[in-house]
C-alpha cells in the first residue's frame, strides 16, 4: 500500500493491506556489491518513481477537489490513461446538480469512457481524494478500472477496505489494484475544513 508513511511522513497505524504492489521488500538486487566486492544482500524500498507518480496524480485530484461547488463535500477524482495523461477530472456535484449519483468518481468515469469511446477502462487509473463509497467502488469495478488510488480513508462509508471491501468481494469476476492513504493528510484536511465551515 502506498501511503505517506512510505514516503517519509510520520508512521501511522497500518490498516488492511490493499494492493501492496510496489511496496514489497526484496532480499537482493542484481549487481549490488558489498565493500569487499562480493554480492551484498540489500533491501529495496518502494520505487521512488511509483511514490512520486502516485503523489503527483493525487495533487491533480486535490486541485479538482478544491474546485468543488459550494455546498458539496470537496472530493476530486481524476482518471489517468495508459500513457499517464489525465483523461477526465470531476468533483462532487450532488448538491449542485440535485443528483444523488453525482459523486466525483462516477462523473470522472463517465467522462473518461465518453472521451475514450469505450466503457472498459482496464488500462486506466482512478485517483480520488476520498475512499470510494459502495456506489463509486461498484462503478469503478463495472468500468474494469485498472487501479484505484485514494487519499483519505472513510471509516463510515468507505468501500475499499474501511467500512466494507466491495472491490474484493468473494467470487468477484474483476478485482482492480487498490492503494489507499496517498496524501491522506491533505485529503482529510479538505473534508474537515468543509464540515467545520458547515457547522458555523
Amino acid at each position: 500500500m502506498l501511503n505517506d508513511a512510505a514516503a517519509g511522513a510520520s508512521p501511522r497505524p497500518m490498516r488492511r493491506v490493499l494492493g501492496d504492489a510496489g511496496t514489497r521488500v526484496a532480499s537482493g538486487v542484481a549487481g549490488a556489491r558489498s565493500a569487499d566486492g562480493g554480492t551484498a544482500p540489500t533491501r529495496v524500498l518502494p520505487e521512488q518513481s511509483a511514490l512520486t507518480r502516485a503523489r503527483s496524480r493525487m495533487d491533480r485530484a486535490l486541485a479538482a477537489a478544491r474546485d468543488t461547488p459550494a455546498g458539496d463535500i470537496p472530493v476530486g477524482a481524476v482518471v489517468f490513461g495508459p500513457s499517464g495523461t489525465p483523461i477526465a477530472a470531476a468533483t462532487n456535484r450532488r448538491q449542485a446538480d440535485n443528483d444523488p449519483t453525482a459523486h466525483a468518481e462516477v462523473l470522472a468515469l463517465r467522462a473518461a469512457a465518453e472521451k475514450l469511446g469505450r466503457w472498459r477502462l482496464e488500462d486506466c487509473e482512478l485517483v480520488v481524494t476520498l475512499e470510494p463509497c459502495v456506489m463509486c467502488a461498484g462503478a469503478a469495478v463495472a468500468a474494469r478500472i485498472g487501479s484505484i488510488v485514494f487519499g483519505a480513508w472513510e471509516p463510515k462509508t468507505g468501500a475499499c477496505g474501511s467500512y466494507v471491501d466491495a472491490v474484493r468481494a468473494p467470487g468477484a469476476l474483476y478485482v482492480p489494484e487498490v492503494r489507499g492513504g496517498v496524501a491522506e493528510y491533505e485529503s482529510q484536511r479538505l473534508i474537515h475544513s468543509f464540515f467545520l465551515d458547515l457547522r458555523r
